[in-house]
Parts: structure tokens; sequence; C-alpha cells
């Protein structure tokens, strides 16, 4: 009996296929495209369209930024994190984060970063009137910003190199870098600085600085900052940097993780 067969004999050969397509978008280092999907997995085009339709109307593919292209939806990474207690993680930091929120007055999140989408964890929203505000579960692309930065950071530099080599860098601002040497030597710069700063580069008018907390069963957790350029200005920044820091230094202590060199 093969090893993809049922104890009863019985196979569903739609499952089968359901799960060799998010195994194939779940191990790709880029979003992918209805042609990519179908040549790789050897389908007709009809085939790998009718079935990412039914992934998307569930959750388990949701469209990139591009419009054109998928990767895995919510509902699979939901499913993942119930069994992982992400959210557990989330309701211990949330008090830290809260104490970040005061200091600055900027929405604070915390998030698990994957191949290619971040999700939010924990948030702790600005109690300004006019603020960035994003629910826990929120999937958001690594392709851009400084939650991306932070997270190519932390991958050996080879396998950084390659992982951005292998990208479409898609142009969210007129601010996004799109020259991929400029951005490897912007990933080097995050490694030695041990944070990254978004300058408007993924939503026009808004900053982010985001910094690794640590990495919890395979994945790296991340904190960041965001708000609106207006108020997260020059005079500000090095301040913002600064709490950061420290609220990911507590972080790990309270989460027993190792402290970053």
């Amino acid at each position: 009996m093969g090893k993809n067969t049922l104890s009863t004999g019985y196979q569903a050969p739609a499952v089968q296929r359901a799960f060799q397509l998010l195994k194939l978008v779940a191990e790709s280092p880029a979003e992918q495209s209805l042609s990519g999907l179908a040549r790789s997995l050897g389908w007709s085009k009809s085939t790998t369209h009718g079935l990412i339709q039914s992934l998307l109307c569930v959750g388990a593919l949701e469209q990139g930024p591009l419009g054109r292209k998928y990767v895995l939806g919510p509902a699979i990474v939901e499913l993942a994190f119930q069994s992982w207690n992400y959210f557990q993680v989330g309701d211990k930091a949330r008090p830290v984060l809260e104490t970040l929120r005061d200091q600055i007055g900027e929405t604070v999140f915390l998030g698990v970063l994957g191949r290619s989408r971040g999700i939010i964890v924990a948030t702790a929203e600005s109690k300004k009137s006019l603020k960035i505000s994003a629910p826990p579960g929120t999937s958001i692309s690594l392709f851009a910003g400084a939650l991306g930065k932070v997270y190519l950071a932390s991958l050996p530099t080879d396998q950084a190199v390659k992982f951005i080599q292998e990208l479409e860098l898609p142009r969210y601002t007129d601010k996004t870098m799109t020259d991929k040497s400029g951005f490897i030597a912007e990933i080097n710069k995050v490694r030695q600085d041990g944070y990254a700063v978004d300058d408007e580069e993924y939503l026009p008018g808004v900053r982010a600085i985001a910094i690794s907390v640590g990495n919890h069963r395979g994945l790296p957790l991340a904190l960041w900052v965001v708000g609106f350029a207006g108020a997260m200005d020059k005079t500000v920044i090095p301040n913002i940097i600064q709490q950061i820091q420290k609220t990911a230094h507590n972080l790990r202590k309270i989460m027993d993780f190792k402290e970053e060199s």
C-alpha cells in the first residue's frame, strides 16, 4: 500500500493535490504564479486554476500584493498557530508591548516571520485618534519594509543573498527598494545595526522600525513599531530605536529566548 493511501485503501486525489500545491507554495522563496505552479506540479492550467480558486475560498491561499501570484493564506497559518500556541506567546508579551506603546505613543506589533509572510500575534494600538491598526492574525508581506529586512537579516548571509536573488521585489511606493544589489547592502546594514527602518517603503506616509526578538519553534519572532511619518520623524526615531531594543531584551527574558549577539 502506498504511503499516501489510507488504511481503508481509499484515496482522495483532490485532497492529495491540494496538499501538493500548498506544500509547493510553502516551500517557495517567492510568491507563485498560476503558470509557475502548473509547470512545477505538471498539471494543466485549468486544473491548477480550479484548485487555487477552491483554496482561495477557504482561506488556505491568498493573492499577493500584485494580485496575480499566491501565498499561504490565513487559514493555514491560524491552524499552525493554534497547534504551536503562538497566540499564547502574544498574550504573554502583550503587557510588555503596551509599556512600549505608552513610552513612544505609536502602535506596537509582535509577529512571527515565515518564508513569505509575517503574521501578527499581538498588538498594542496607539491611543491616538489617528493611528495604524491591524488585529492579531493579520498576514503581511515580507518583501518590503522593516519586517522583511529583519527576517532576511536573521538568515545566514549566503542564504539571504540567494533568497533575494530569487525574489521579484515589487514596488509599493516611490521609496521602495527594488534594486537587488542595494537591497542586499541594506540587509547587511540591518544585520550590523540590529534593527531595520522602513521609511515609507511599504505604505506612503508610514514609517516603521523592527527588531528581531528570537526564535520560537523554528520561526523567528519580530517586534515592530508603526506610525505616520509626520509623528515618527527624525527627531523621535533615535528614542524609538532605543526603547524597542530595551523591549526586545525584556521579551527575550520573559520568553526565555537566547539573547542575540
